[in-house]
């Protein structure tokens, strides 16, 4: 009875995984999936551990955010910005090693071993407006939409470069992926509406 119980767990864990390309062992622990279990399965060869804490069919075709989603799992409370929101809109050229999240002031800084992480600390209207939610394999990740993430560019730009905000402000534009109302506003929430009025002017001179 108890191997028939065994096998039932296992395949229950083998179909989550079907479901969800990524797995924290935790979702497995909700669903009645010992971590003798799990570990199980790993030593079979039947999942494999491609974070801490994190599971997948192996050899699962995966996106090129998976990273993305990694990191969303493990750090609940954070924001997908800069850099990594750049890539999610295919916006400019950057090509970020480190995965770029903003999370609350307060809150203590994530020891992640991988993927490398690179934190902003953001508050207020700055941290909660312009998130726009994107599945990534299977994972909820709250990334800020191209207009927040254009305008923390510029915000944050002794971080990445004006050269990189620039090029972000008009490669969104020329792609339609920007409009002036939606920079203006997210500007005006980053405080940084003058700093930016001169070259929203020149894009559409």
């Amino acid at each position: 009875m108890a191997l028939r119980s065994e096998s039932t767990l296992e395949q229950a864990a083998l179909a989550l995984a079907e479901r969800q390309p990524l797995l924290r062992a935790r979702d497995l622990a909700e669903h009645g999936v010992a971590t003798m279990v799990l570990s199980r399965l790993v030593s079979a060869g039947k999942l494999e551990r491609v974070a801490r804490g994190i599971y997948s069919l192996p050899g699962r075709a995966l996106s090129e955010h998976r990273s993305l989603a990694e990191v969303a799992l493990r750090v609940p409370r954070g924001v997908v910005c800069l850099l990594s929101a750049l890539r999610v809109h295919d916006i400019g050229t950057q090509a970020p090693f480190e995965v770029w999240m903003a999370i609350p002031h307060h809150s203590p800084t994530p020891r992640l071993d991988q993927p490398a992480l690179r934190v902003v600390r953001m508050s207020g209207a700055a941290l909660t407006e312009g998130i726009e939610p994107v599945v990534i394999d299977g994972v909820n990740v709250a990334v800020f939409n191209a207009a927040k993430t254009v305008a923390d560019c510029f915000k944050y730009r002794n971080k990445i470069g004006l050269d990189v905000a620039l090029e972000a402000l008009r490669d969104g534009w020329s792609q339609r992926k920007l409009t002036m109302d939606a920079l203006w506003h997210y500007a005006t929430a980053d405080r940084v509406a003058n700093v930016m009025r001169p070259y929203l002017e020149s894009i559409t001179a």
